[in-house]
């Protein structure tokens, strides 16, 4: 438990529900789904579609989703990779002939948005309302406008030129080129009468006919290889999620092609270094955590692809053979020097949200561009914003990443669950690109070795492995920054705090939820 003479969040609880997500309105809108009869699947769309809204930087239509989702509380977890593919005619040769570069705001790191469908199946299969009603929030938020939250309206101030690389996306998100300030209300009608149609006619109205003319013309006359076909045919998966045990809790991440595996194989070494008999924000507790953040990266980096196309090794990464050889390379006086720098050291961000209901259903979901504002590339009259997954996709001939047609790249958002006794205790997760495998193992040693509750282990200082020094946030004490530079690690400030996070701890023997909204956001954890 806090303490209450130093400022700070309280932990939340409730009986009946709780929704957890990087912004207000989109909790409450939550509640208010959950409140009306609709289950956890239910809210949790209804909270990502305000997501798009309100916080349009981080996450939108034109990004792609995953969930897990356990039913009525069981350890019996369902999976769903909600990603995007890329276009089918692209092909490596084609890219370098073109000239084509896989940067962040290139037209050809954008792959098919995924997100749509999933929400739309996820509801169809498991949720209780039409679609139509759940986006009644979001769509009334874009029509009537929002007042943009402090975070958010920080972060839109530093894109303002990433949009002004396209004229359609600086005309409908920002006013006249600048990025709307802390307070100020903001529409966007073109968005809420997409939002409309695809409440009305489902995933067809996205996939198929105008929306997708608008969003496949835009592509195209870019230099895009996208076609109508890529986006009709495209469909999200079902997947049974891995997991890996620590201290007596199962958790459970969705498999490659996302980096979900990195938290895992962090845990698997984290485990065999007695982590709980040390100072929780100390420099040894610190160093191990970046020195096997640096070991499971670089697995991360060298095999994970998408399994359809590449044979990637998961049971072998999640062996104990190699956790023991990777955490016997760990010196705790000394820095691994011969690593190679993490491929993808941006602090990109998204959204993360948890929703868990009366019946103890429990949904981890999380939804993104990838780069804010994804490509900055929009699609003129769907509001569509698109992402840039495929900037996720390597141009080196013959490695498992290696960009191909309808392949989708190594993907960084990945939402995770704890289970104990086979019932799902805790939906969870942390935003931030890259960050986000250190984030959750982070989160769970905080909780597991070191006893913090649910707020506290959101709140904790963070640091990630940059290309060339340890990114820190500003609370790592003075001590732990010497520590580790006397550990042979370079430093630096964060030029952002490390993401973000949300999490709900499900208490089956008392009956209540108990829920956590990292401050390093606008959001709030609200239950009922």
């Amino acid at each position: 438990m806090r303490d209450f003479h130093v400022p700070g969040r309280s932990t939340v609880h409730a009986v009946n529900g709780i929704c957890a997500t990087s912004q207000p309105l989109a909790a409450e809108a939550a509640i208010s789904i959950l409140r009306a009869g609709g289950n956890a699947v239910d809210a949790a769309v209804a909270a990502s579609a305000v997501l798009c809204v309100v916080e349009p930087y981080n996450t939108g239509i034109g990004g792609d989703c995953f969930v897990l989702l356990s039913k009525g509380g069981s350890g019996d977890i369902i999976g769903f990779n909600g990603s995007g593919r890329a276009p089918k005619a692209l092909t490596l040769e084609k890219l370098k002939a073109a000239g084509g570069v896989l940067s962040l705001n290139s037209v050809h790191s954008v792959t098919v948005p995924g997100a749509i469908e999933a929400w739309a199946r996820l509801v169809e299969d498991h949720g209780s309302m039409e679609l139509g009603r759940i986006f009644e929030p979001a769509i009334r938020l874009a029509e009537e406008g929002f007042a943009v939250a402090p975070r958010i309206a920080r972060e839109w101030r530093f894109l303002e030129g990433h949009l002004a690389h396209d004229t359609d996306a600086a005309a409908q998100f920002t006013n006249a080129g600048k990025a709307p300030g802390l307070g100020e209300r903001f529409r966007l009608p073109v968005l809420a009468q997409t939002l409309r149609a695809i409440g009305e006619k489902g995933r067809a109205a996205f996939y198929e006919g105008a929306l997708a003319e608008d969003m496949v013309s835009k592509l195209r006359s870019l230099g895009g290889f996208h076609t109508l076909e890529d986006f009709a045919s495209h469909r999200g998966d079902y997947v049974t999620p891995i997991r890996t045990q620590y201290r007596g809790r199962d958790i459970c991440e969705i498999p490659p092609s996302g980096q979900g595996i990195t938290a895992l194989v962090m845990l698997n070494i984290l485990s065999r270094l007695g982590l709980d008999k040390l100072d929780p924000h100390g420099p040894e507790r610190f160093h191990f955590e970046m020195e096997a953040a640096r070991l499971a990266y670089d697995l991360r980096d060298r095999h994970v692809a998408d399994p359809g196309f590449a044979d990637v090794p998961v049971d072998w990464m999640l062996s104990d053979a190699v956790a023991d050889e990777l955490a016997a390379r760990i010196d705790p006086m000394r820095r691994i020097g011969d690593l190679s720098s993490l491929r993808d050291p941006l602090n990109r961000d998204t959204v993360y949200l948890t929703v868990v209901d009366k019946d103890r259903n429990a949904v981890s979901f999380i939804n993104s561009l990838f780069f804010g504002f994804g490509s900055g590339i929009l699609a003129p009259r769907s509001g569509v914003m698109f992402q840039n997954r495929g900037s996720g996709f390597v141009m080196e001939e013959g490695h498992p990443n290696c960009v191909a047609g309808g392949k989708r790249p190594l993907h960084t958002i990945i939402p995770a669950m704890m289970v104990e006794k086979d019932r799902a205790v805790m939906p969870f997760g942390v935003m931030g690109g890259a960050y986000q495998a250190v984030g959750h193992a982070h989160v769970v040693t905080n909780m597991l070795d070191y006893g913090m509750d649910v707020q506290e282990a959101l709140d904790s200082p963070r640091a990630f492995p940059g290309a060339e020094a340890l990114d820190i946030e500003r609370g790592l004490a003075a001590a732990t920054r010497e520590g580790l530079e006397a550990r042979g690690h370079k430093l630096k400030e964060a030029f952002l705090p490390h993401g973000g996070g949300q999490a709900i701890v499900i208490d089956h023997e008392k009956g209540t939820l108990t829920g956590g909204s990292d401050p390093r956001k606008d959001g709030a954890a609200i239950g009922y």
